[in-house]
């Protein structure tokens, strides 16, 4: 029988949860760098031992660590992050210029058929690489030196790049999304990008369509379509069946179109969860009552999904990378809160049970299904 793993950051430190494929019972390891900010742990879809952890500190900056042994053991492997050439400008919020300044490693995206290669999303906003396991690190400086980035400026969690989607049909093809600048698309391996934001519209900035500018908050794929990407915005649930070509709007009968995740189910391309919260002021559920929605068909029509999660006085945030599906039948769907809850549902969200209970804030949650 297969087994899961799910892989949660938090405010301090990482754990891994291990069930076997009835996702009833759960083992829990950890804290792995108790005390330090954990913003994202994945593993390596070429290697279910190895493991990737972004672990930061204001005292002491941002180290890489590895594991080859499925979290056992850690590594720390690289802290290199040297943006190339002139670092240039960005806008802030006032409109003043201020220059591109390197605090934090947000995201890392494995590559899925080599251990070694790894993606990284950092803030300041720009996109990185290594070739030998996270031990050095270069930058795919195209997309910093857009000439739109003097004009990119920070959301309100700082301006990070937070989403990077590497298309399985297309190795040269990535997707990334930048808070608060919008989503880019390379189609020559990170040479040269561009934005894909036509159809986005931010009643917040000066020019509600501008080509950059707006706040996308996370955007998911599945790897059967890569062309097809749903995207849940600072206001808005959009997709697009174009790679980014052109989005329109889905948020359809959802109680507010305000939230972070977005995740599709592993099986049904057409099914995809958000969890709404109240507004951009008010950073938890609508009504003090926690809900995933699904979506059956790409967008529009929503259902809500509560059995199993608190219905009164919950007033807790689902932050962008902490939510994920393993790839198990029927698909489990699993995500953290900020009042360091992990739920997990083993039934595509029908119903939900807590994994685990009061660990520090959850900023991401990865599964790996396991053989």
């Amino acid at each position: 029988m297969s087994s899961v793993r799910v892989l949660v950051g938090t405010r301090k430190g990482a754990f891994i949860l291990s069930s076997d494929g009835r996702r009833e019972r759960w083992e829990v390891s950890g804290p792995h760098f108790g005390g330090w900010e954990i913003y994202h742990v994945t593993g390596s879809p070429a290697d279910p031992n190895r493991l990737y952890a972004s672990q930061s500190s204001g005292w002491f900056g941002q180290v890489i660590q590895r594991s080859e042994d499925g979290g056992r053991t850690w590594e720390a492997v690289g802290n290199d992050f040297s943006y190339e050439g002139e670092p240039g400008t960005h806008q802030w919020y006032d409109g003043s210029q201020r220059p591109w300044a390197f605090k934090r490693v947000w995201h890392l995206e494995p590559s899925p058929d080599n251990p070694e290669v790894v993606y990284a999303g950092v803030e300041d906003a720009s996109i990185f690489r290594t070739d030998d396991g996270g031990r050095s690190w270069r930058e795919l400086p195209g997309l910093r030196q857009h000439g739109t980035g003097p004009r990119w400026q920070p959301g309100a969690g700082g301006m990070c790049l937070h989403t990077i989607l590497l298309d399985p049909n297309d190795p040269a093809r990535i997707v990334v999304a930048i808070s608060a600048a919008g989503a880019f698309r390379t189609d020559d391996g990170g040479e040269s990008w561009r934005p894909i934001n036509r159809g986005l519209r931010s009643e917040y900035i000066p020019d509600p369509d501008a080509e950059v500018g707006h706040c996308v908050h996370r955007i998911a794929m599945h790897p059967s379509r890569p062309k097809v990407l749903f995207m849940q915005k600072h206001w808005d649930v959009m997709r697009s069946d174009d790679a980014g070509e052109s989005w329109r709007e889905v948020s359809g009968d959802l109680p507010s179109d305000f939230g972070f995740p977005i995740e599709v189910h592993a099986h049904e391309p057409e099914t995809v969860y958000v969890v709404p919260i109240t507004s951009d002021s008010q950073h938890y559920p609508p009504e003090g009552k926690l809900r995933v929605y699904r979506s059956r068909t790409g967008g529009g029509a929503w259902e809500p999904l509560a059995e199993g999660l608190p219905q009164r006085d919950c007033y807790v945030n689902v932050l962008r990378d902490a939510m994920a599906v393993d790839r198990l039948d029927p698909c489990g769907v699993y995500f953290g809160t900020t009042g360091g809850q992990v739920y997990a549902s083993n039934d595509s969200g029908d119903r939900w049970a807590p994994i685990v209970r009061d660990l520090p804030a959850v900023l991401s949650v990865e599964v790996q299904t396991l053989p």
